[in-house]
């Protein structure tokens, strides 16, 4: 089983995918890395046990989705996250429970979530 820091670098990378919305403007990101790993401490426990939910992260989960306004808020999260998470193992089990946090919290993001999303063609 991983450490419970690798998983939250797995839980990071998966709300990248929460960042995501559909198309905006070009700016400089606002959305620091502490701010990510802040807001996706409550989702720890679950990506890496599964059973119940804590509300918590669903805060974070959709605090973090209303963070990334921009194109380059959503870019510059991606690319926090993949670094965070490089070299991390991570079972398939951690990482299905990983891609199913958005719509359990109830954001909709129409990409996939996975290690190796390209952050560059996120918009």
């Amino acid at each position: 089983m991983a450490s419970s820091g690798q998983l939250l670098k797995l839980v990071c990378l998966v709300a990248v995918m929460c960042c995501m919305v559909i198309g905006a403007p070009k700016a400089m990101a606002a959305v620091s890395c502490g701010q990510v790993v802040n807001n996706l401490t409550p989702c720890i426990n679950y990506v890496a046990n599964g059973g119940a939910l804590n509300p918590s992260c669903c805060t974070g989960v959709r605090s973090l989705y209303s963070l990334a306004k921009t194109t380059a808020d959503r870019q510059s999260i991606c690319n926090c996250l993949k670094q965070a998470v490089n070299g991390i193992p991570y079972t398939n089990a951690n990482a299905g429970l990983a891609a199913g946090l958005p719509g359990k919290c109830g954001v909709n993001i129409p990409y996939k979530i996975s290690p190796s999303t390209d952050c560059k063609s996120i918009k």
